[in-house]
């Protein structure tokens, strides 16, 4: 079972502020960390988004998926 340094319930956060704590979250990581973000929806776009800003850098698990709550596993390699 992992455990993870930090748990970002992202719908908690305005939505101009979702993104950029979610990556302050992540670049606070050290190698090998792993966090968590739980959602209302699939957060896809995000995961491209880290694909754009921080490749080869991250991995990505889908813990739960939906249909009202997704949980993502985001590692920091």
């Amino acid at each position: 079972m992992l455990t993870f340094a930090t748990i970002i319930h992202v719908p908690d956060f305005p939505p101009r502020e979702k993104h950029s704590t979610i990556f302050k979250g992540f670049d606070e990581l050290n190698s090998g960390e792993f966090m968590q973000i739980v959602n209302d929806h699939d957060p896809r776009p995000l995961q491209y988004q880290f694909m754009m800003e921080r490749p080869e850098q991250f991995t990505w698990e889908y813990l739960e998926e939906g249909p009202e709550v997704w949980k993502v596993s985001i590692g920091k390699k």
